[in-house]
């Protein structure tokens, strides 16, 4: 790789964390170079079905942060019933729960996979530079406060959701469309047509199945009647292979969120 090229990747990541990761959303690049060096956080990729590391295991923090930059999601699976218990996204971060700052306690839990469930680009912030940002700057804090609080927030909904399908798809979707307003990353635009705001999702349904405990094909059925009841809106031809996931009435999802059997008319089983 030429020195033009590896400059342009450097600086991109740069960039890509100064404007849209939450922790270091609206730092000053020249700011961010006082804590990050090119040399000691790389840009790595990811591959899908391959291990990254093992969380929550005990007496064993992790030495780096990953900064998603590019692709996803990265699934936590909690080892002992293999559910995707986390779900990142450009725009946050991973490994927050098992960084040993010192003054924070680190995350308890089952020994859970971490693994990039799509190819994925994270630059990996080792733990003395993150020490040493969290010890400097008050609003870095608070923001990886936050992230702490939504990791357990996501974990609430997935822990407490029914075993009735539409509410449990519905808990996924609503964690996701909590975690990701409170990171900024969501929503879309507003469509002009309905008046109502977009969340957009890569969320294939063996993710859902995974976090919902639920087979494919009941997954599938579920996405079928929220699209019919304008809960989800449907993909185009171009897009039918792919798995993103819209949602475009969350106030109609939150009422299927909190439904008991008998108020959700589109599902057919009892």
């Amino acid at each position: 790789m030429s020195e033009q090229v590896l400059e342009a990747a450097e600086s991109s990541w740069t960039a890509a964390l100064t404007e849209n990761n939450f922790l270091f959303r609206g730092m000053a690049a020249s700011e961010l170079g006082n804590y990050l060096s090119d040399t000691d956080c790389p840009l790595e990729k990811l591959y899908a079905s391959r291990p990254i590391y093992t969380a929550y295991l005990p007496d064993e923090p992790t030495d780096y942060l990953y900064a998603l930059v590019k692709g996803g999601p990265v699934m936590v699976r909690s080892a002992p019933l293999d559910r995707a218990i986390a779900l990142t996204y450009p725009g946050s971060c991973f490994g927050i729960l098992d960084l040993d700052l010192e003054e924070m306690r680190i995350a308890r839990g089952f020994p859970s996979l971490v693994e990039a469930y799509k190819t994925t680009d994270a630059v990996k912030i080792p733990r003395a530079a993150v020490q040493a940002i969290y010890r400097d700057s008050s609003e870095f804090r608070d923001r990886y406060s936050l992230l702490l609080e939504l990791k357990e927030k996501f974990q609430y909904h997935l822990l407490n959701c029914s075993t009735y399908p539409p509410q449990a798809v519905a808990a996924l979707l609503r964690a996701l469309i909590y975690q990701e307003r409170s990171l900024g990353n969501q929503p879309q635009p507003t469509n002009s047509k309905t008046g109502s705001d977009i969340f957009c999702f890569d969320l294939p349904v063996d993710i859902i199945a995974r976090a919902c405990q639920l087979n494919h094909r009941t997954v599938e059925q579920v996405l079928k009647g929220m699209v019919k009841a304008n809960l989800l809106k449907a993909n185009t031809k171009s897009e039918a292979a792919s798995d993103l996931v819209r949602v475009c009435d969350a106030e109609g999802l939150k009422a299927v969120y909190g439904a008991t059997r008998d108020k959700v008319s589109w599902w057919p089983l009892r």
